[in-house]
């Protein structure tokens, strides 16, 4: 069979209907905007997209900087839980010991001064009488002015008075050990509300 050739048809358009035409300056402009509205709204879906994922940052940082802070809060706690039963032996076993030691060399830090404003005035030693023995022995050996001793069952193991005619002089380790165990006391009980109100 044979084969049917098509031709292409040249009619003439129809010159009624009105025809856009454009010059080749404004074909160009229209391109050119063309461009740079699709150039901007690109620019834009980037900028959004840019916003978006620094707005997910920032949320991914929050929650890892109040994780971070819940864990050091964790181990701060934690370390001052085991720290709490050192501190309070340390200030209620360890503290009377080395101030019932030292009792002698304070008491003799304080006579000096005080032997030497009132030379050859005798100075009474008032102490405990657990503690006396040890600190007549400490102070006859160390010091070079005349004393006395007297004991006062009221006073502390660590407390001594030093009486030198009308003037008198006070040492009291007990209460510098009170002190500091009412400071390790208010500490642990502050952190520890610290920890209920964080939960």
């Amino acid at each position: 069979m044979p084969r049917l050739l098509q031709f292409e048809v040249f009619e003439v358009a129809d010159r009624s209907t009105p025809r856009a035409e454009l010059a080749q300056d404004e074909l160009e402009e229209a391109r050119l905007q063309s461009y740079e509205q699709g150039y901007a709204a690109g620019w834009d879906d980037a900028v959004a997209a840019q916003d978006g994922e620094i707005a997910r940052l920032r949320a991914d940082l929050g929650r890892n900087l109040e994780d971070l802070s819940f864990t050091y809060h964790e181990a701060h706690s934690h370390v001052l839980r085991t720290l709490e039963p050192l501190l309070h032996d340390m200030v209620t076993k360890v503290l009377p010991a080395i101030a019932r030691e030292s009792l002698g060399h304070v008491v003799l830090d304080h006579l000096r001064p005080l032997a030497r404003e009132l030379a050859g005035a005798p100075i009474t030693v008032v102490a405990n009488p657990i503690n006396r023995p040890l600190i007549e022995t400490l102070l006859t050996a160390g010091s070079e002015f005349p004393l006395s001793f007297a004991d006062e069952a009221s006073l502390g193991e660590g407390q001594v008075y030093l009486k030198l005619g009308e003037a008198e002089a006070r040492v009291d380790l007990d209460g510098v050990i009170a002190a500091i165990s009412a400071a390790v006391s208010a500490f642990f009980r502050i952190e520890k509300q610290e920890d209920r109100r964080h939960g």
